[in-house]
Formats: C-alpha cells, structure tokens, sequence
C-alpha cells in the first residue's frame, strides 16, 4: 500500500487547572475559536469545540503523523499562553496537568458534536467530576481516584 488512510476521532477533556470556573460565557467563544486555530494550525481537525466555566470539550480528527500527547501539550501549552495574554484577569491562567482522551467510531460523531454542544444544559444535571468519571467508566478505564484530578 503506497499510502497510509485513517479515520482516527478523539474526544478529548481537560479542566482549568484546579477546576477553577475561570472561562466566562463572555469570552468563552474566543477561546474555542482560539483552540480551532491550533488544531488546525497542526493539521488536526477541530469537528467541535465547548465548555463551561472550569473545562473544555474537543472532538478531534487526528492526521496519522501525529501523536495525540504531543498535540494535547502544544494546545494546551499555546492556548494558555494566549488567554493569559489576551485577557488582563487571566494572567496566571493554566489548564490542568492531566487530559482524558476517550476514542469515537464514526458512527458516534454525530452524539458527540450534539453532546459537545449541550455543554452548559448537561452540567445542570452533572457536574465536571460525575461528567469525567463517568467518561472513565464507561471506556473502561480503571484508575485511582487520588489520580483523577491531581
């Protein structure tokens, strides 16, 4: 096979650094814009980007020469430096250590853009902790709960 072809979507998460609701509805939608500008200033593809307050959602279309960690750290470390910029009431801005990365058929991009979406709707019911461990769970991925939010 003279070329390699892949359909790789990622839903990625990650908080503001001590969960902390930092990320105003006001500004909220330049930081998602923000985040769509690295992604895809590295090739990946941004299918939705949202949040609230103390953390973001990204489904993600991965491009075969990159790794994920790689990617995860340049986006986080290149948008925290631009909200701590770009915003006077941020400046100590930083996003947490950690991220979850849970994989997406095809078949389920569509639920995750809608679930994306209804970010702020959804954390009327669950909060970011029930959200992300939930998330563990049902990926089947077995951790310590000293680990999960470090």
């Amino acid at each position: 096979m003279a070329n390699s072809f892949i359909s790789l979507f990622v839903h990625v998460v990650f908080s503001v650094k001590n969960r902390e609701r930092l990320i105003a509805q006001n500004i909220e939608s330049e930081i998602w814009q923000y985040l769509g500008g690295i992604c895809r200033a590295h090739g990946v593809k941004a299918v939705q980007i949202g949040g609230v307050e103390d953390h973001v959602h990204l489904l993600l279309g991965l491009p075969a020469t990159l790794a994920l960690s790689d990617f995860i750290k340049r986006l986080k470390g290149e948008s925290s430096k631009w909200i701590s910029a770009t915003f006077p009431a941020l400046r100590e801005f930083h996003w947490q250590d950690g991220y979850g990365g849970f994989s997406v058929g095809q078949s389920q991009v569509e639920t995750t853009v809608s679930y994306i979406k209804k970010q702020r709707e959804h954390h009327h019911r669950k909060t970011f902790e029930e959200e992300y461990r939930a998330f563990l769970q049902a990926h089947g991925i077995e951790v310590e709960e000293k680990y999960i939010f470090g």
